[in-house]
């Protein structure tokens, strides 16, 4: 039986996190996030990715329950030092929780697509 898209949210902020997951799923999504997702969606790769899933108190960017993996994307901003760390501590947090975390750029996303997908292919392979 596939898990419940809430079974890995905290059940205390569920319902805020989820609104403001659909705002970002349908307003609010990069170029680099529409690329990826046209690769990901329908089970391209062979396992169903979720976008905007929410684990936890956080929201990964694109999920695979299956697979247990979580594809972050970063723009800018995520190069600031204090951003960094608090990346870093979330995936550490994920990680305890049994998830892998890749991180890409939007920049690897947007002009180096294929090699991102077969990275993440590689990835689901190993977790097979």
């Amino acid at each position: 039986m596939e898990e419940l898209s809430y079974a890995t949210a905290d059940p205390i902020l569920y319902r805020q996190l989820k609104s403001f997951v659909k705002e970002l799923r349908t307003k609010r999504p990069t170029e680099a996030e529409n690329i990826l997702w046209s690769c990901l969606r329908n089970k391209q790769l062979g396992v169903k990715f979720r976008r905007q899933h929410i684990v936890g108190t956080f929201i990964a960017d694109f999920c695979c329950l299956e697979s247990h993996l979580i594809l972050e994307l970063d723009g800018g901003y995520h190069q600031l030092p204090d951003q960094q760390v608090k990346d870093a501590e979330r995936s550490v947090w994920l990680k305890t929780r049994g998830f892998r975390v890749i991180r890409f750029s939007n920049e690897e996303v947007i002009f180096n697509t294929d090699e991102v997908i077969n990275l993440i292919k590689q990835y689901i392979y190993e977790s097979k």
